[in-house]
């Protein structure tokens, strides 16, 4: 702005980073005094309000992209944006993608943020350079780049389920992409305290297994006098996910109970953090149903929940990662994270360890993954881990080298 190269920027970010982070780190720094900013998120008449009123940065929730720039009926006059959690545009398929295309042409700078640009492979790269640079680097047909890059890896017949790079492509592709991408890594500029990575395993009784092994094998369950049935590959990962968190969703959408394994080592958890908080991460809607039975635990879901988790006044919490994987601050609060449930998703693992593992935090963070011996949280474990190695030969083909050249 101080070159006169932009005068309007559009911020996209997830709801609560657009609603609560940004405008409090805009408050927070000196050098950005007199910085205005407009808050483009609630009802549609409060987006519009916001959006007519005259500032510097306007902030908007990436889940109404589509509807800024297809229903709102306001001119999209922005000449840069940014993209909080670039990572959300990764899916060339979604609304919000391709509504963000097809004004791109009128933004003269975008610069995009993201802590996990590959979690799931580099099969994610492409639509978020599609968004940056048009399509210049890797394509500009996802078609064109899969071929060039990518041979299939698991098939039936004619479907192909995945692809995997072909020899040499990563590096090409990185290559392809480092003139305009850097990558930072927190503890090579941040002096962040130290971070324990524990597993807790917990092991079913010989009938919590027979249950578990009987639905792995036969996709089909009599529990209790009720169906428990996985009609997919992709169903029957999730059944097995919820048995051994300690429950299962039967056909009719009501959970049936199976263990308390979970529950009873959170307990020892809670008890050892001596007084301390703990934040745990659930996934499944009985997990968290059965832990607020038990502990006087509290969901991080609002403004005002997490204001008080910052201050230690809620001494068991509960987040989402979904909804709470990007962009909060929740390091005030505590440096204990327990996770009841695993996500296959490296990208909300890694967003939601870093709620607590991040600048401001003082204390040791110790991430707990409680995982049921012999099912599938071993396989869950085991694709974090692999996912991880993959994407960190990405960043470190990107890393930033301050001072060099």
């Amino acid at each position: 702005m101080d070159s006169f190269q932009i005068r309007k920027v559009l911020v996209i970010a997830p709801l609560r980073v657009a609603r609560d982070t940004w405008p409090a780190e805009i408050e927070k720094w000196d050098h950005l005094k007199g910085l205005t900013y407009s808050v483009a998120v609630g009802s549609e008449a409060e987006r519009t309000a916001a959006l007519k009123e005259t500032a510097d940065v306007y902030l908007i929730n990436r889940e109404n992209v589509p509807w800024l720039i297809e229903e709102s009926g306001l001119p999209f006059d922005y000449d840069m944006v940014v993209v909080d959690e670039l990572s959300s545009f990764k899916s060339h398929q979604a609304k919000r993608f391709k509504s963000l295309l097809k004004v791109r042409s009128k933004v003269k700078r975008i610069v995009g943020l993201t802590g996990t640009p590959a979690a799931n492979g580099l099969m994610d790269l492409w639509a978020e350079f599609r968004l940056l640079d048009l399509g210049k680097r890797l394509g500009r047909f996802i078609g064109n780049y899969r071929s060039t890059y990518f041979i299939p890896d698991k098939r039936n017949q004619q479907m192909v389920f995945s692809y995997k790079p072909k020899p040499g492509a990563e590096e090409a592709i990185y290559r392809q992409i480092s003139d305009i991408t850097i990558s930072m890594k927190n503890t090579d500029y941040l002096k962040l305290t130290p971070l324990v990575m524990n597993e807790i395993p917990v092991r079913l009784s010989a009938e919590e297994w027979q249950h578990y092994q009987t639905l792995k094998d036969e996709m089909v369950l009599s529990l209790k006098g009720k169906e428990i049935d996985a009609v997919s590959a992709a169903a029957l990962s999730n059944k097995l996910l919820q048995m051994a968190n300690g429950a299962v969703y039967d056909e009719t959408g009501s959970d049936t109970q199976i263990h308390d394994r979970k529950l009873d080592s959170l307990e020892d958890i809670i008890e050892a953090a001596n007084g301390k908080p703990v934040l745990v991460a659930y996934w499944f809607k009985h997990d968290i149903e059965r832990i607020c039975k038990r502990f006087p635990a509290e969901r991080l879901d609002s403004a005002d929940s997490i204001k008080r988790w910052n201050a230690g006044k809620i001494p068991v919490a509960a987040i989402h990662p979904a909804s709470a994987g990007h962009g909060l601050n929740l390091q005030a609060g505590g440096c204990s994270l327990v996770w009841f449930g695993l996500t296959w998703s490296l990208e909300l693992y890694q967003q939601t360890n870093a709620r607590l593992w991040r600048q401001g935090q003082k204390e040791t963070v110790v991430v707990h993954h409680i995982i049921a011996k012999a099912t599938i949280d071993e396989d869950v474990m085991a694709a974090l881990v692999k996912k991880e190695v993959g994407q960190t030969a990405l960043l470190r083909a990107v890393k930033a080298r301050i001072g060099e050249g």
